[in-house]
């Protein structure tokens, strides 16, 4: 079992990298994740932001290296990125309605950008390519679409020498494509899905040989129809690396003749390499917000989600898929261990087993515990969801007395409570750092639980009394301040302070 946590200001340190879709990311050295590029609204992005796996930080290296006054390559999203020992190799993207076609290297010990003048067959400028390392030496690249029409080519290209070379595929080939995803195997360069000449969206697999030279093989492709439960078409997901799998995520599809928009998906789907078949993730929680253009980057038995495009708003959340096991997970499991919000196959076998009065019974014996534990005062939120004292909330305290200065007394530490509500009252949803929200959501929830109490009233009647226009979002039922999205920012804010006293 598998679980989505969405990363929280404890997780890191440093600047979090802005919003943004078409970026890449990738690891290097096991220690170090690369995030470059990619496009926030109508803005292409060049910067470099990077996140120090051990240190658990988040940095902006100054960079060196470029050519007519600007650092590194060109803004640009929708480029192929690859790693060959310490070094990213970025080649074409899209800035505005341009393809691009330059290549430019990374050394990440130096943070030093060149660009590289190649030589032998070069590829044309192009968009939504995809490629891969073949071994410590070599890049792969397939497919694309370079403005006018959707690409089949393969190149090879020779990072010592610094030569491209097509490679002659013969027999039958995959459709021309673009936005697929194209991972190399041990031998082979599997590629999956993409949209296709005409537009159709695809969700072949296909496994091209002859990309290494020992094996003197004659390059060909074979499509490859595997048994389990394969993905649905799509293209702009992504598909990473680990252990004797290949998980595949999100990604975009047609809705079909009777619908103008496209189908954003959220799904985890693996290609077991053992038993050559796909198989669903079972996942424990809802997954993150569906999304395509996104990046996923495989740390050990960790992946890291960031960023992507749903069609209308661009993401700028950071997400942890970690198996049960992994400290991250237990930490989920710890702060809610009886109603984890769950996915649709999870609830439909729970139902049959559980019942309502059941669920309540253990959560009070959850809180019950939580009370021993900690000696502290708690209390539960009409559906169970257990709420500190703000004067026993260690991080709202702590928080709060930051602003003004550290203090002794009770009575100098509900001043300071007072006045880190009215920082909050006066704060704009862009003004709240990340280390904020959750005692904010906490206190958002005791602030209608004292109402609750007042009014003696039922939650309905408590939210259309104190939220007129029924503006309210309810977010006195989250559990934890992993499961909130970016843009449910400013709706907690404006609840909360419709909540505060005047």
């Amino acid at each position: 079992m598998h679980y989505w946590v969405r990363a929280s200001s404890s997780d890191f340190a440093g600047t979090l990298p802005q919003p943004r879709s078409g970026h890449t990311a990738v690891i290097i050295g096991g220690s170090k994740v690369v995030v470059f590029g990619g496009l926030l609204e109508k803005k292409f992005l060049s910067d470099i932001v990077v996140y120090d796996i051990d240190n658990k930080l988040w940095f902006q290296p100054e960079c060196t290296g470029g050519s007519d006054g600007q650092v590194g390559p060109s803004p640009r999203a929708f480029h192929v990125a690859v790693v060959i020992d310490c070094h990213m190799f970025i080649f074409g993207g899209r800035s505005g309605g341009k393809r691009l076609g330059d290549f430019w290297v990374l050394d990440t010990d130096i943070w030093q950008w060149s660009e590289l003048t190649s030589f032998g067959d070069l590829p044309s400028a192009r968009d939504f390519a995809a490629a891969s390392a073949i071994g410590n030496r070599k890049i792969v690249m397939y497919g694309g679409w370079d403005g006018k029409k959707w690409l089949s080519d393969v190149y090879v290209m020779d990072t010592i020498s610094l030569e491209w070379m097509e490679l002659s595929v013969t027999g039958s080939l995959p459709p021309a494509r673009c936005g697929h995803t194209a991972t190399m195997v041990e031998k082979r360069l599997l590629v999956y899905g993409g949209r296709g000449g005409g537009g159709p969206i695809m969700g072949d697999l296909w496994a091209l040989k002859g990309l290494i030279e020992e094996e003197n093989e004659t390059p060909g492709w074979t499509q490859l129809k595997l048994p389990g439960q394969a993905p649905s078409p799509r293209c702009g997901h992504t598909i990473t690396s680990g252990g004797h799998y290949l998980l595949l995520f999100g990604g975009h599809g047609t809705g079909g003749w009777l619908s103008r928009y496209d189908i954003y998906y959220n799904d985890c789907i693996v290609l077991d390499r053992v038993s050559a078949q796909w198989k669903r993730l079972p996942t424990g929680n809802e997954p993150p917000p569906a999304r395509a253009y996104h990046s996923l980057t495989c740390m050990g038995s960790r992946y890291l989600l960031f960023g992507g495009f749903d069609g209308k708003s661009t993401f700028g959340d950071l997400w942890w898929l970690v198996p049960e096991e992994d400290s991250i997970a237990k930490r989920l499991l710890a702060t809610s261990p009886t109603n984890l919000p769950q996915n649709k196959d999870v609830v439909m076998g729970n139902n049959n087993v559980q019942s309502e009065g059941k669920e309540n019974q253990m959560e009070e014996s959850v809180v019950s515990e939580l009370q021993k534990r900690l000696g502290i005062s708690v209390y539960l939120l009409g559906n169970g969801v257990p709420v500190v004292d703000e004067l026993e909330d260690k991080e709202f305290v702590q928080l709060a007395s930051s602003l003004v200065g550290e203090r002794v007394s009770s009575n100098q530490q509900v001043s300071d409570i007072q006045a880190l509500r009215d920082h909050w009252r006066k704060s704009t949803p862009r003004h709240i750092p990340l280390k904020e929200l959750g005692p904010l959501l906490r206190d958002y929830q005791r602030l209608i639980t004292r109402r609750l109490q007042a009014n003696d009233g039922s939650h309905m009647q408590f939210i259309e009394s104190s939220f007129p226009g029924k503006v309210a979002y309810g977010f006195y039922h989250i559990r934890n301040v992993n499961q909130l999205r970016m843009d449910d920012i400013p709706k907690l804010l404006a609840e909360y302070k419709q909540l505060l006293p005047n």
